[in-house]
């Protein structure tokens, strides 16, 4: 007779299979019975553990944003320069959505944007919590005369974030032909000289 898993293991496969099949099916197309099936229970097993639809992909959505949060943080407890910060944070983004394919194609879901609120909300709420970390390191870099005093943070971070989404989005469709990780950095990389002070701009200020 094999040990019966407790609620925390059954509800940790459940949401690795979430993530594994929304990649896989497409958000959209992602039933229950998919997941049921995917971790050997029935619908109403699934329905024990996540009571509805909305609550399984809110607890997906936690769980993106606990793996994230946590790796921000380690970047954060390392106290690197400014630059080195910013390019850390976007770099461990791109891992995350390296590790995670489906993030891309549940942030541009039905589900978020037209059929779970709460889910829109949550993962808005994680945007604008990595956006406030860049804008953070930025304006610290700007201070130190590291970045350009002409560039705005809040704009600088909103572009960062734009260069990230846009390579996943090609990465994607590109059936992930490339390492999203190397394209990434050679790309933040260009962005990051782009904002960098030069000697000669920071003896005329």
């Amino acid at each position: 007779m094999s040990e019966r898993k407790s609620a925390n293991t059954r509800k940790a496969e459940i949401l690795i299979a979430m993530l594994r099949l929304a990649d896989e099916l497409g958000p959209d197309r992602l039933t229950t019975n998919d997941v049921a099936k995917a971790v050997g229970l029935t619908q109403p097993g699934i329905f024990r553990h996540f009571p509805t639809k909305q609550d399984l992909w809110l607890a997906v959505a936690a769980h993106i944003a606990e793996m994230m949060t946590a790796a921000w943080s380690e970047v954060v407890a390392e106290q690197a320069a400014p630059q080195d910060r910013v390019s850390k944070l976007l770099l461990v983004q791109l891992r995350q959505i390296a590790v995670n394919p489906a993030i891309p194609a549940i942030l541009h879901s039905r589900e978020l944007h037209t059929e779970n609120a709460p889910l829109r909300a949550q993962f808005l709420g994680l945007m604008t919590q990595f956006q406030a970390l860049l804008v953070e390191a930025l304006t610290e870099g700007r201070r130190q005369g590291v970045f350009r005093p002409d560039i705005a943070p809040g704009d600088a971070a909103v572009l960062l974030i734009s260069l990230v989404q846009g390579l996943a989005i090609r990465w994607s469709l590109g059936k992930r032909a490339f390492s999203l990780e190397a394209e990434g950095g050679r790309l933040l990389a260009c962005q990051i000289e782009l904002m960098r002070v030069h000697p000669g701009l920071k003896e005329s200020i």
